[in-house]
């Protein structure tokens, strides 16, 4: 695989959790991960997670050969998968593999609703469970904010009914951090997902302060910047203060 096709994989969503507290290490075997504890629960997950845009979205004659990224993934202490009825086939392929593989009980089952109307986020939630293979969704999100509202009202009512244990929100555009900030506000949520790296800092100034004050635990997707950081050096300035201070950042 090439570095670039590794930055998609690990950039195209969940690759890293900015969690404010819990932090320690997951040992399997001879590897070891950062954990931090999601702020709602405590419950902690490994810092470093697994997109499945474009890599994952493939046909049945490939899928094998992406059972060893996934399985090593795992064996690596990795747990967090993330995906999206918008990644073409994205889900439908992560939850052959994680049935096939038999990592039900070793992954933490992102994905999102990507769609308008209330009957159509249900429809589209309810082929995410049957692609997914699975009976409970570790974590829903509404997809960049998508009739968020009408959305979050079904999930708080799923969550409720155990079929999802977190529900959340994502974006990847910075102009769109003044709309998460009022749902940050408005909403009890469990997760953010946002773009945020060494390439695309803005978070830092406003929506992460606030997502930790509001308790909640914050993904960052395209942490090498889409891809901006491979082959080059990304450096840490002083405008990237979190970064610089080490708190979290993968």
């Amino acid at each position: 695989m090439t570095r670039r096709a590794e930055a998609r994989v690990l950039g195209g969503a969940g690759a890293s959790l900015f969690l404010p507290a819990g932090a320690a290490r997951a040992t399997n075997g001879s590897s070891s991960m950062l954990m931090r504890a999601i702020p709602s629960s405590g419950e902690k997950l490994p810092v470093i997670g697994l997109g499945t845009w474009q890599v994952f979205d493939v046909d049945t004659g490939h899928i094998a050969g992406l059972e060893p990224l996934l399985s090593g993934f795992v064996k690596r202490s990795g747990r967090l998968v993330d995906s999206s009825p918008m990644y073409g086939r994205g889900e439908e392929v992560m939850g052959e593999l994680v049935s096939k593989l038999r990592l039900r009980d070793s992954v933490f089952l992102a994905t999102k609703v990507w769609t308008r109307g209330k009957q159509a986020g249900i429809d589209s939630m309810e082929r995410s469970f049957a692609r997914l293979q699975t009976t409970t969704i570790d974590l829903m999100q509404v997809h960049n904010l998508v009739d968020v509202a009408t959305h979050l009202a079904t999930m708080h009512e799923w969550k409720a009914q155990d079929r999802f244990r977190y529900i959340g929100v994502t974006h990847y555009e910075a102009s769109a951090f003044p709309e998460v900030e009022r749902v940050l506000a408005r909403e009890k949520i469990d997760f953010l997902q946002i773009n945020y790296s060494l390439m695309e800092p803005e978070a830092e100034q406003r929506v992460l302060p606030m997502a930790q004050e509001r308790g909640v635990g914050v993904i960052a997707n395209r942490p090498f910047g889409a891809g901006g950081c491979a082959g080059k050096r990304c450096r840490i300035s002083p405008r990237n203060s979190i970064a610089a201070r080490g708190r979290s950042f993968s």
